[in-house]
């Protein structure tokens, strides 16, 4: 039976010892579904799991001991997608100054409210409406971003600047939507919406630490960031923010999703630094 939970939709977990600029955030790796959306979904537990940024919240538990703030979602990513703008596949806005009117509903597949699994299954057993996309995003959006934005703007008042990782997994290949050929992925995706939402300094450091470390980077490709890049970004304004995808393959089996202990440990170790390493910088 898939994961249901009464407790809260998220973490907030405080730095353990001398709190750096740095937040962490885990937006797609929760599995719960809350006993008020039950009814509404049809997902199986394995295809839950392989919908997630399976164990990303594990290779970043260790943040707060290094200083950093952890945000971590408990609510599955199929109840609704926190790194969406909160009207993505809901509906145009009415242009202003025309008519007020309900436009048509023209749900996208992954909009801030899934339609169907990765895997192209349906996964809502009720019609798609406005309603049911403004209540999730009331109950679970909005308090997540509120709770996000309340960190970061602390977090400036305190260091004059903050930093924020969203940290993702991704399948260690695409797909070229021209040929439907399998394209390999690179280790570690830094998204940074072509360096516009970060200062050089934190993006050559992701780089640079995890080249150092022999693993392969590609920026913006094929992710360039989500909401999350594209509302906290603003280096101008003292809000540095970068997507990290990490390759699943590092460190689980991609056929069972079964944990691959030496590549998960490593993986950690190296998260951790990169964590250690952002939390010092000074901007």
């Amino acid at each position: 039976m898939t994961t249901m939970t009464t407790t809260a939709p998220f973490a907030l977990i405080p730095p353990a010892r001398a709190a750096s600029p740095l937040l962490v955030e885990v937006p797609h790796a929760g599995l719960d579904i809350p006993p008020e959306v039950r009814g509404e979904l049809a997902i199986g537990d394995d295809q839950l799991l392989r919908d997630s940024d399976i164990y990303v919240d594990r290779l970043c538990a260790e943040a707060p001991q290094l200083g950093a703030t952890l945000l971590v979602a408990r609510v599955a990513r199929c109840v609704v997608d926190l790194n969406r703008d909160p009207a993505d596949g809901l509906h145009p806005l009415t242009p202003l100054g025309a008519p007020a009117f309900a436009p048509p509903i023209l749900p996208r597949p992954h909009g801030v409210v899934w339609t169907v699994s990765t895997a192209g299954e349906p996964i809502l057993r009720v019609p798609f409406t406005p309603d049911l996309v403004e209540r999730r995003v009331a109950r679970y959006h909005a308090p997540y971003h509120a709770t996000l934005r309340r960190e970061l703007e602390r977090l400036r008042a305190t260091f004059g600047f903050a930093v924020l990782l969203a940290a993702h997994s991704m399948p260690s290949w695409g797909v070229d939507p021209r040929t439907g050929a399998r394209i390999p992925r690179a280790d570690v995706v830094p998204g940074s919406q072509a360096r516009t939402c970060a200062a050089d300094a934190v993006i050559d450091a992701i780089d640079e630490h995890f080249r150092a470390l022999g693993y392969s980077v590609a920026h913006d490709a094929p992710y360039r960031g989500g909401y999350s890049t594209q509302t906290y970004g603003r280096p101008a304004e003292g809000w540095h923010a970068v997507q990290l995808e990490l390759s699943r393959a590092l460190y689980v089996d991609e056929r069972t999703c079964e944990v691959r202990a030496e590549g998960f440990e490593r993986t950690r170790l190296s998260l951790g630094a990169l964590i250690e390493r952002l939390g010092a910088l000074r901007l």
